[in-house]
């Protein structure tokens, strides 16, 4: 087990699978807080960590490691279409 290390690509992925994890987790705290400072602290957690997925992402993209794919116009249309729709119920 020496030699078993991580490639810069999995490393940066795990740090991604965490980053969303911690979301959640601090989405969750967030939304039982009951406190003012506690909701305050929750925040600045929260949005930290949603900065730090967005820098992971965008540089694994970046890399080619997390290609994605910009959607046709009439797809988002019919998107906003839905959202909105049920917003208005």
């Amino acid at each position: 087990m020496e030699n078993c290390t991580f490639a810069p690509k999995d490393r940066m992925n795990d740090l991604l699978q965490s980053e969303k994890y911690l979301a959640g987790c601090y989405n969750g705290f967030l939304l039982e807080s009951a406190t003012p400072e506690v909701v305050q602290c929750m925040t600045g957690l929260l949005s930290d960590t949603h900065h730090m997925q967005r820098q992971l992402f965008e540089e694994m993209n970046s890399r080619g490691w997390y290609p994605v794919t910009k959607a046709e116009d009439l797809k988002i249309d019919g998107a906003k279409q839905k959202f909105s729709a049920m917003a208005n119920k």
